[in-house]
């Protein structure tokens, strides 16, 4: 199942293609902001924010007590571990790539 999860962004990775880093239960994921960067909430005002990631794009800014009921309903429900399995194979493959294309 593909789901929305919440994460939060800690750090700007790269300012050319609006990447940033969100902490997905203590997971870190890159992942893009360009959905969520406004004239109005710029690149650098997202650090912090709590976001709805899929497919590794934050779709929209949550608060961080929505985030928080939203983790622990994934929890419950043993959605969060399977969803945090996907991004760790996901980010393995895209490493294993990178060094096999080396």
């Amino acid at each position: 199942m593909c789901l929305g999860i919440p994460g939060q962004v800690v750090e700007i990775t790269d300012r050319a293609r609006n990447l940033g880093r969100a902490s997905v239960a203590g997971v870190f994921r890159e992942i893009s902001l360009a959905c969520i960067v406004s004239d109005e909430h710029p690149l650098d005002a997202c650090i912090g924010d709590w976001v709805l990631i899929h497919v590794g794009f934050a779709m929209s800014r949550i608060n961080e007590a929505e985030a928080e009921a939203t983790l622990k309903v994934l929890t419950e429900l043993g959605e969060l571990d399977e969803e945090l399995a996907a991004m760790n194979a996901a980010d393995q493959a895209t490493q294993k790539g990178l060094v096999e294309n080396v």
